[in-house]
């Protein structure tokens, strides 16, 4: 028994159907590669071009690095509307995937153009892919399965099998033999994860995500174009917890830009002699993902077998204090690299493990939340609406990691710990129970 099969029967007590691993290793192939090409991006920007880099400076690289993050989150608008309206969600996660793959190529050629063009693909290329993903695995089940949620572990646990991976394939190329080679290998993981689900999907998932959903609910006159009462208080849960989602992303995805270069000079990487890859660093949160994953998951089936799970809104806003507590770490580790020059190993591993189960109380849970919160005809749509807060934190943690060379890390560390913790405590103390109402008995 796999891992995956493991831990959907650990969780629920029932088999979970087969497609779902179909798309849990789809998803990991396509994880690994738009990690490990994130692995590289801010290092090959900043790299000299006697190395094969760029030579921009580290503002330039981050604010480049925020508008593609940014970019990568909005378009699943775009790629959600034409997914329900036209597409259906197994063609546009076809659409997707290929152009994504287009892209991976192009960057592993040199030149601005190739470079840019690159990341062009990727950001429409992820725009069909990510929401039509997140809404097939919902799909593969009815309204009030209670499988839903621990399915929902089980592909995030693939996103991260895939992330885990990535740093030690295209990150060690990147690094240790070209950074052309590294976003190679991450076309090839690309193809690899069509070509399966090309071969496999039509016999395990027959006609589920085929077919255009708006499409298919008009023809079966199902569709009401006016949202009722309930609908419209369960899509104000949605856009209200968004807020907080930026505060928690825009803090997150330092990781990959101002965390990557502060770990890449100011931290002692050297461990019996041996210098550790700095894109290593970006398998610490994937490792910690797949540990403590069916932990958590297990945690709220037990807690709900009790009638004592937290609604979705208390979820976030303890990951928001354990991301505050993340960046404590953060301003321990700075503090300490300004006196001694290096900061220890120990504070950014910390700090990755408070962040990973501030992850595991947000993401998986925000997922399944959309899916059973959202009108079945525009699930596709409001699922690319929620990836705009991510859209908006991804630009603003670019904004907010170039201040890093003006105030200071630790004071910018401290700065992203407060304003965490101040907007955990509004979402515990303040909206969690009126929130809770509108999404009427669906925690």
């Amino acid at each position: 028994m796999s891992r995956a099969e493991s831990l959907g029967q650990n969780v629920s007590g029932e088999r979970q159907p087969p497609a779902l691993y179909l798309l849990f290793f789809v998803e990991m192939w396509e994880r690994m590669s738009f990690y490990g090409m994130r692995a590289l991006l801010v290092l090959y920007m900043t790299a000299a071009t006697t190395a094969g880099g760029f030579g921009w400076s580290r503002a330039e690289a981050l604010s480049i690095y925020g508008w593609y993050t940014g970019l990568v989150y909005l378009t699943p608008i775009l790629g959600g509307y034409m997914a329900d309206r036209f597409l259906g969600l197994r063609k546009a996660i076809t659409i997707g995937a290929t152009t994504m793959m287009i892209g991976h190529i192009s960057m592993a050629f040199t030149g601005e153009f190739a470079f840019f063009l690159g990341l062009a693909c990727l950001i429409v290329g992820n725009g069909f892919f990510k929401p039509s993903m997140a809404t097939l695995v919902g799909s593969l089940y009815q309204e009030g399965d209670r499988r839903r949620d621990a399915a929902y572990t089980i592909f995030y646990v693939g996103v991260n099998t895939g992330a885990f991976i990535a740093p030690f394939i295209s990150g060690t190329l990147g690094e240790r033999v070209g950074f052309h080679w590294g976003f190679a290998a991450a076309a090839v993981g690309m193809f690899l994860g069509q070509v399966l689900f090309q071969l496999v999907g039509p016999r395990l998932l027959g006609d589920i995500g085929k077919y255009p959903r708006r499409a298919a609910a008009n023809a079966a006159n199902a569709v009401k174009e006016t949202l009722s009462a309930v609908e419209r208080d369960r899509l104000k849960v949605i856009f209200s917890l968004m807020i907080f989602v930026v505060i928690f992303w825009a803090s997150f995805e330092q990781a990959g830009g101002l965390m990557t270069l502060y770990t890449d000079t100011k931290v002692d990487r050297v461990i019996f002699g041996w210098e550790i890859p700095t894109t290593w660093f970006q398998s610490i949160n994937p490792v910690f993902i797949m540990t403590f994953g069916p932990l958590f998951a297990a945690m709220w089936g037990w807690l709900a077998l009790r009638g004592r799970e937290p609604s979705a809104p208390v979820k976030f806003g303890i990951s928001l204090f354990l991301m505050s507590l993340g960046f404590l770490c953060m301003v321990f580790a700075a503090q300490q690299s300004e006196v001694n020059g290096k900061a220890s190993v120990l504070w950014i591993v910390a700090s990755y493990l408070l962040q990973t189960w501030a992850e595991l109380c947000l993401s998986p849970v925000g997922l399944s939340m959309v899916n059973r919160l959202a009108p079945a005809r525009f699930a596709t749509v409001i699922m690319g609406i929620w990836y705009l807060s991510n859209a908006v934190a991804n630009k603003l943690a670019g904004f907010i990691g170039g201040f890093a060379e003006t105030l200071g890390e630790a004071q910018l560390f401290g700065a992203i710990s407060a304003t965490a913790f101040v907007a955990s405590m509004v979402l515990l103390f303040g909206l969690s129970k009126p929130l809770r109402k509108w999404m009427h008995g669906v925690g």
